[in-house]
């Protein structure tokens, strides 16, 4: 784990405050002798983003005109980079909105999110780019459909392969319906019904 200079110049003058020398003492004990110092400790190593739940959310928004479904996928950035390194043959991926990864995560995502029609065809789509916010990224594809929904197949495998308790929520909005499927390590796949 990296520290930053200003956690380091925090740990030395609170120090040198308490006893005048560092040199008497091994820089762990020094670090941990202080409550100050473990409160800028856990400070400063939170505000690293991590967050204890592993979920996406996609919304599946059918638009009538084009016969299409406008999907957005958001997912959260470092547990994609971590599933890009490991299918970039564990190369570091570090994504960005100027970054070159863009055939990599469309590759990631085709493996991994899909819908094949009630007649068994999987439906090819266009894959439209990504956006990063702070802690998330989204990506953007569109799906040409024009037939009806009731019995299609849908896939939503997102990151299920590097941690068992991934959850991707899927929100369909077609036509004048609304429904929310749920898609687990163990069910990736599921059939629309309406």
């Amino acid at each position: 784990m990296m520290y930053s200079k200003r956690f380091f110049k925090l740990v030395h003058r609170v120090y040198q405050r308490k006893s005048g020398f560092i040199r008497e003492k091994s820089f762990l004990t020094l670090i941990f002798s202080d409550k100050l110092c473990v409160i800028a400790f856990l400070l400063l190593t939170a505000s690293r983003p991590v967050h204890p739940v592993h979920t996406s959310i996609t919304q599946m928004q059918y638009n009538a005109a084009e016969k299409t479904f406008e999907v957005s996928l958001r997912v959260f950035t470092d547990d994609l980079e971590e599933a890009l390194t490991k299918e970039n043959n564990n190369q570091r991926v570090r994504l960005s909105d100027k970054d070159a990864n863009g055939p990599l995560v469309e590759r990631y995502v085709r493996k991994h999110f899909g819908l094949t029609s009630a007649s068994r065809q999987r439906k090819p789509y266009r894959y439209v780019g990504k956006e990063q916010e702070v802690d998330a990224t989204w990506i953007y594809i569109e799906i040409p459909y024009n037939e009806p929904v009731q019995g299609s197949l849908l896939q939503q495998s997102m990151l299920t392969d590097l941690f068992d308790d991934q959850m991707n929520l899927v929100n369909v909005s077609y036509l004048a319906e609304k429904k929310t499927v749920l898609f687990r390590k163990s069910n990736t796949q599921q059939v629309l019904t309406w």
